[in-house]
């Protein structure tokens, strides 16, 4: 049986920079036409000449895939003039609250303070792309957040403002309340629980930010996934970090989910009988909300079994070491295979049923 998707988009995707960046990246271009680049590296993104650096660097990494990065630049309080020069060269600007996940510690402190450059942002026609997170207790920081998303919404209806990585049934209400809000949402986050990451023996290539929450949250999130939401979008936040980072006291936050995406989603979506809407939420609806034409290619997935590595050099996959019923056929090879130029170690993990689809 094989499984044909046009053009699908990872549109919340973190590629590092360097050797890391070389490792994961040909896992993305391998199976999707493009991917919304995350700015929040040490420093961030948040000058042109630094952008066009680092997607030079992401082009390197990705060839000779046909693979659109789609760059962001990391907030700040900016001049009309420097987002009028780099509109053509971004997809939107990232807004990070001070010290809320990884690198974000440039973020924002005053949000009351941002408005000006929402003001320019609406003027602009660049989308606001938001981690909507307050400093509040763990499980409770996306629900803080969502009055600013509201407050956002009706200040700057012609703002675009895309909730990102959402992880909360309220999110989704505050998400229909508002037509020019959109929102991205994780393969993990379809997936897992708060007990998978916490419930028994601490898992830490399950912890990510915002932390994965409750059943009934996963549960909504994935009815919505699963109906192709219209203004729902599959962004991975795939977040790779060595083993030695996560494996240790200060884990890391981040799951490195990039070499299973697309089999896990074909294996959700076939297992609800929903593949005829798998489309939609990897690729059509991030097209039609962006106004984006990425590259015109056609991603092929068999319904073949085969085992994620352990390893993906130095990083833990998601799913590590379990056998999934989808692969992607490697456009550039001849037969199917299960990631490109990793080293691959392979053997036994835990399986957990709470997270198979």
């Amino acid at each position: 049986m094989e499984l044909l998707l046009r053009s699908p988009l990872d549109m919340h995707l973190h590629l590092r920079e360097g050797a890391l960046l070389s490792l994961v990246a040909p896992f993305s271009a391998r199976a999707f036409a493009g991917a919304v680049v995350m700015p929040n590296l040490v420093p961030p993104v948040d000058n042109l000449a630094r952008l066009r650096a680092y997607r030079a660097a992401i082009a390197d990494a990705v060839a000779p895939y046909a693979f659109t990065p789609y760059m962001t630049l990391f907030f700040r309080p900016y001049d009309e003039a420097t987002l009028a020069a780099a509109r053509a060269a971004i997809i939107g600007v990232k807004l990070y609250p001070e010290g809320v996940t990884t690198n974000s510690a440039e973020g924002v402190r005053d949000l009351e303070a941002v408005e000006a450059t929402l003001t320019l942002l609406e003027r602009l026609g660049i989308p606001l792309l938001v981690h909507g997170e307050s400093h509040g207790f763990v499980l409770d920081r996306e629900a803080e957040f969502l009055p600013v998303y509201a407050r956002w919404a009706e200040r700057f209806p012609r703002l675009t403002i895309v909730m990102e990585h959402i992880t909360t049934a309220a999110a989704l209400e505050v998400l229909d309340a508002y037509p020019n809000l959109a929102a991205t949402v994780t393969l993990h986050h379809l997936l897992i629980t708060l007990d998978d990451v916490a419930g028994g023996l601490l898992n830490p290539h399950l912890f990510c930010k915002p932390i994965a929450k409750r059943p009934a949250d996963r549960d909504a999130l994935r009815a919505a996934a699963l109906r192709a939401h219209p203004r729902l979008m599959f962004g991975s936040d795939s977040a790779p970090h060595p083993v030695e980072r996560k494996e240790a006291a200060g884990c890391a936050a981040g799951v490195f989910s990039a070499p299973v995406l697309l089999p896990l989603l074909a294996g959700l979506f076939a297992s609800h009988g929903a593949l005829a809407n798998l489309q939609a939420f990897v690729s059509d609806n991030a097209r039609r909300i962006y106004g984006i034409t990425p590259p015109d290619r056609t991603i092929t997935l068999i319904h073949k079994p085969w085992t994620v590595p352990e390893r993906c050099g130095d990083v833990v996959p998601f799913y590590a070491g379990q056998r999934l019923e989808w692969q992607v056929v490697d456009p550039l090879a001849s037969a199917a295979i299960a990631g490109p130029g990793a080293a691959i170690q392979r053997g036994s993990a835990p399986h957990n049923p709470d997270a198979q689809p």
